[in-house]
């Protein structure tokens, strides 16, 4: 009987132990990993920036894009309400983490965009050229796709209204019909489409537009929610509600 109880006894301490250290070694691993996937985060960040600026083909591996990044690259923060920049509200500020706080927190009343709030105060990308001129400004935007939404950049020419990319980052659009957000036969016809026409927001995505229609883009085939999904995101963020302010004014310029 005694046995028994000793071989039991055993048996629980051994799992109890190797539970512990199982779970010490989880945690040692997630703590560790933790600053290899801000790294990570931080130059994915940095990658789809460059690529928004048309400067990506300049890097082939993470040092020269950290380098070209730091180079031609100066993030700003605007309020968007007056459009003008402010100092950055803090050292690890996130435009989408901030829509959730108190001080930031904007309500997004009636719109067809997917979320409910965002931040008063947004990051923007000033890309100088050589000159140290800014030659682009690229914009964070999001809004609703099929499944979730969808987050990217757009960028823009310094007049304020000329797009130049469209560049998605992070979506769960279906492979092969709203996943082609990331195709660059699709990307590519964003080039030289106009924002405003006299003064209102004109971009919209529809069906068999061509491309001598200076505010549309093909809609992708066979994904219409996706599609409205990417024309209801431009519409907001160019609207009075998003960068519009900012784009008129265009204090980059000062």
């Amino acid at each position: 009987m005694s046995a028994k109880k000793e071989t039991l006894g055993k048996t629980v301490g051994i799992v109890v132990a190797v539970c512990l250290v199982c779970s010490i070694v989880v945690s040692g691993a997630a703590v560790g990993l933790r600053s290899l996937q801000a790294t990570n985060a931080a130059l994915d960040k940095k990658t789809n920036i460059l690529n928004a600026a048309g400067l990506l083909d300049q890097a082939s591996n993470q040092d020269e894009i950290a380098s070209l990044y730091d180079a031609r690259v100066e993030e700003k923060f605007v309020e968007l309400a007056t459009g003008e920049y402010v100092e950055k509200p803090s050292e690890d500020f996130d435009m989408y983490k901030a829509a959730k706080i108190g001080e930031f927190n904007v309500p997004v009343e009636k719109s067809n965009v997917g979320f409910k709030q965002r931040s008063s105060i947004a990051s923007v990308y000033h890309i100088k050229n050589e000159a140290g001129e800014v030659s682009r400004i690229i914009l964070p935007v999001h809004g609703s796709g099929l499944w979730d939404l969808m987050y990217g950049f757009l960028a823009v020419d310094n007049d304020g209204h000329t797009i130049r990319e469209l560049i998605y980052y992070q979506h769960k659009e279906t492979p092969g019909l709203g996943a082609e957000v990331t195709n660059p036969a699709w990307q590519a016809k964003w080039d030289g489409k106009q924002l405003y026409k006299d003064g209102e927001v004109a971009i919209s995505v529809d069906k068999n537009v061509g491309n001598d229609n200076q505010y549309a883009v093909d809609a992708l085939s066979g994904a219409t929610l996706t599609s409205n999904g990417v024309e209801n995101t431009l519409v907001y963020w160019a609207g009075e509600n998003g960068y519009e302010t900012y784009l008129k004014n265009q204090s980059w310029k000062s």
